[in-house]
């Protein structure tokens, strides 16, 4: 059992049945329907309930709890944590040393991965989360040391759309976040046309965080050697006519 706003619950429906394991998905009632689609596809049997994601994994923790099955938490498995930081363990073979990494900031395991693996391989690497401003739990929490829920999101990212911080995820980014921004809608879009235009790449809102914060601090980062990862291509029709084109 886990809930997802898509792109983990398709990692989860490709292992599952990998394994041979059944997997309930929660979502959103307003989840990325493409998103939807995929992890059916991938096996996975998907229950919409809430109104955002953080509803919808309040409803798959209970329903676990009531049907014995076990609960994935994304940010809180220390595993999924580890396969993120893979990610960095590539970055590390670049021949010159990385100035700072840009990671989308959302259940906090792709940030933690990555950003462990950084400290003890690259300490010179400033590591710096990136957060939507329509969704700042996890930037605000960082800061005060303290998980801090906010009522509401508002952000066409919904990959990092995160309205109730994992306060174990937050124990594990500790010592290992340098910063952390905020990034608007706007600038993800016009993010996600600079990487469609010059690279022909189809990337989600929340894939572009970081080229979104790098564009949007340019006195922070110039003259930096900048890393991010480009990470989740779920557009529907309709997504890619309003923002690509």
């Amino acid at each position: 059992m886990t809930a997802s706003a898509g792109n983990f619950g398709q990692g989860m429906a490709y292992a599952a049945r990998k394994r041979g394991l059944p997997l309930i998905v929660f979502a959103a009632e307003t989840a990325n329907r493409l998103k939807l689609d995929r992890m059916r596809e991938l096996g996975a049997e998907v229950r919409l309930a809430g109104i955002d994601f953080d509803a919808a994994k309040q409803h798959a923790r209970e329903f676990a709890e009531k049907a014995g099955a076990l609960f994935i938490e994304d940010g809180r498995e220390p595993a999924i944590t580890e396969g993120a930081g893979t990610i960095a363990v590539e970055l590390c073979r670049w021949p010159a040393a990385l100035d700072f990494a840009l990671v989308p900031l959302g259940n906090g395991a792709l940030l933690g991965g990555i950003g462990h693996w950084l400290k003890a391989h690259s300490p010179k690497t400033r590591v710096v989360g990136v957060c939507a401003t329509g969704a700042p739990s996890m930037a605000n929490s960082l800061r005060l040391g303290v998980a801090e829920s906010t009522p509401s999101i508002a952000t066409i990212a919904d990959g990092i759309g995160v309205r109730v911080p994992v306060p174990k995820a937050l124990a594990d980014l500790a010592g290992v976040v340098d910063d952390v921004v905020l990034v608007t809608d706007q600038a993800m879009i016009e993010a996600m046309q600079l990487v469609f235009r010059l690279h022909g790449l189809v990337i989600e809102p929340a894939g572009v965080a970081g080229i979104a914060a790098a564009r949007t601090f340019p006195d922070r980062f110039r003259g930096g050697l900048l890393a991010t990862p480009l990470c989740g291509g779920n557009l529907t029709g309709e997504q890619i006519q309003q923002w690509l084109y």
